[in-house]
């Protein structure tokens, strides 16, 4: 590919985890709403890893090798089952869609300090625009004046750990080459995720209302099968710190689409912290824009 192809693939890929991600929160609040939390979750993920890794063998695609597979049940279980799972199910406790996507985005700053178990050296860069989007993310949270039950709290500080985790931990493991890493992931993972599900006595109250349906579709094709993918092609491209600095954007796309759809209201914090949050994004992602994927 020529370099304007593989710029514009970029861009494209961070654009994908910038506004899609972002609103999976509030997707994922209306679906708890009418679904158990890891039944809601493992339903997601099976069906859009089913989806895709049936397409790819049908294309000729060979499947994963035993090596691979265990590889993708970790990845699966670290991103996916702790990450995922539990910011889902700390919404179901009572957690906002915007608490949730501020508390996730302490997630890079968990990826830089994995990467030293593998010896990775964040820039100075990357370091000022972790810290840079930290103080961001602290004048939004106290500006917003949301407030998480305590068990919620310690899910979405948990979930974005695991996922860092997976992250760093996924690029010294043999997987799948392209998208068969995305559908074997999401296999593993919400197999795992529907374990969880049987073992906690998870039973569902009644027949999911029409919402609950949309938002398992939305999250089950944007949030998964083309937001993950985009994803996980961006952690084989570059640094982990740029991959993972989309948690900087959710927490803004996630409170404007609350101001929206839930009547919430942006202040002067609010808003100063939104620009503190992008100024971090183009510290950390737009160098690794001008840098050929490997």
């Amino acid at each position: 590919m020529t370099a304007v192809p593989e710029r514009l693939l970029l861009i494209g890929a961070f654009a994908a985890l910038y506004l899609i991600w972002g609103s999976t929160y509030l997707a994922i609040r209306f679906g708890v709403a009418s679904w158990p939390p890891l039944l809601f979750t493992a339903v997601r993920f099976l069906l859009a890893g089913s989806l895709l890794y049936g397409w790819l063998r049908w294309r000729g695609i060979k499947p994963p090798t035993a090596q691979e597979w265990r590889s993708s049940t970790l990845l699966g279980v670290l991103m996916l089952g702790c990450g995922t799972g539990g910011v889902t199910v700390a919404e179901s406790l009572g957690a906002t869609s915007g608490i949730a996507a501020m508390m996730v985005a302490t997630m890079p700053l968990f990826t830089v300090v994995f990467g030293y178990l593998w010896r990775q050296r964040a820039s100075a860069l990357e370091w000022a625009g972790i810290f840079l989007g930290l103080f961001g993310i602290a004048l939004l949270n106290r500006g917003a004046n949301l407030q998480a039950a305590p068990l919620a709290a310690m899910l979405l500080l948990l979930a974005p750990a695991g996922w860092a985790l997976g992250s760093v931990w996924g690029r010294y493991l043999a997987q799948p080459a392209g998208i068969m890493s995305s559908a074997s992931q999401m296999l593993a993972g919400g197999s795992a995720l529907l374990l969880a599900s049987v073992l906690t006595g998870e039973r569902p109250q009644r027949w999911p209302d029409p919402a609950g349906w949309v938002a398992l579709a939305y999250l089950t094709l944007f949030g998964s099968i083309i937001a993950f993918s985009a994803y996980l092609y961006l952690l084989k491209t570059v640094r982990p710190a740029a991959a993972t600095s989309y948690a900087y954007v959710n927490p803004v796309v996630a409170v404007m689409l609350g101001v929206v759809f839930a009547g919430e209201r942006v202040g002067t914090a609010e808003a100063l912290a939104m620009c503190w949050i992008i100024l971090a994004v183009l510290l950390i992602a737009v160098p690794q824009w001008r840098r050929r994927p490997r």
